[in-house]
């Protein structure tokens, strides 16, 4: 009423939602944006700009169905340089190439109109990078997750490879700043989700976060 603004911040991702997530290997509650409204007491109707964030890579935390995870040296190599480790246990995190299918999914029940990429910096260093742009079940081709725990589980990721990047990502500050590889990276997660990427992060300080 004041005209003043509010950010909710969900903790956690929104496939962990109880009712639209990987269920049963979910939290005990919405995680998506209808948890901010139910949660708070804010109508949904004063919602605004609803944002997404994702990193260049993905991740997940303990059990769960995670098509895209890389259970080899590279996957090792993503944890570390993204100290993917959970903030309270110190568990590790599960890494793998970007999902564009449960990209997309969560933009679709969270009602995302924003995204912001953040850990592009994790994925420099290497000759080619892969981003799954779709699933195989038994033969035929998916889009999206599958409802059933146990499906998703047997989807195979079906790729496209970009080419890498070797400069580190560390001092840019600015869209410009980025190699061509990187930039090209970003433009082409953006046409697979169909969502702005309006912010980009290539580090672990305020200032390493920039507009595109």
């Amino acid at each position: 009423r004041e005209g003043r603004q509010v950010l909710f911040e969900g903790a956690q991702g929104a496939m962990l939602d109880v009712d639209h997530g990987t269920y049963p290997f979910v939290t005990s509650s919405n995680s998506t944006t209808g948890g901010a409204a139910t949660g708070t007491g804010v109508s949904p109707r004063l919602l605004e700009t609803i944002i997404g964030v994702a990193k260049a890579y993905t991740t997940r935390v303990g059990g769960g169905p995670f098509p895209t995870e890389l259970k080899n040296e590279f996957g090792e190599r993503l944890r570390k340089r993204g100290n993917e480790f959970g903030t309270t246990t110190g568990r590790p995190r599960r890494c793998g190439w970007f999902d564009v299918p449960a990209v997309r999914y969560a933009v679709e029940v969270a009602g995302i109109n924003v995204v912001a990429l953040t850990k592009l910096d994790v994925l420099s260093g290497e000759e080619t990078v892969h981003v799954a742009t779709g699933y195989r079940l038994r033969g035929r081709a998916l889009d999206r997750p599958c409802f059933s725990w146990r499906d998703y589980d047997a989807v195979e990721p079906v790729y496209e490879t970009l080419p890498g990047w070797n400069e580190s990502l560390a001092k840019a500050r600015s869209f410009a700043d980025l190699p061509a590889a990187a930039k090209k990276y970003v433009a082409r997660l953006e046409e697979l989700i169909g969502v702005t990427i309006r912010w980009i992060g290539v580090g672990p300080s305020r200032d390493a976060v920039f507009e595109k």
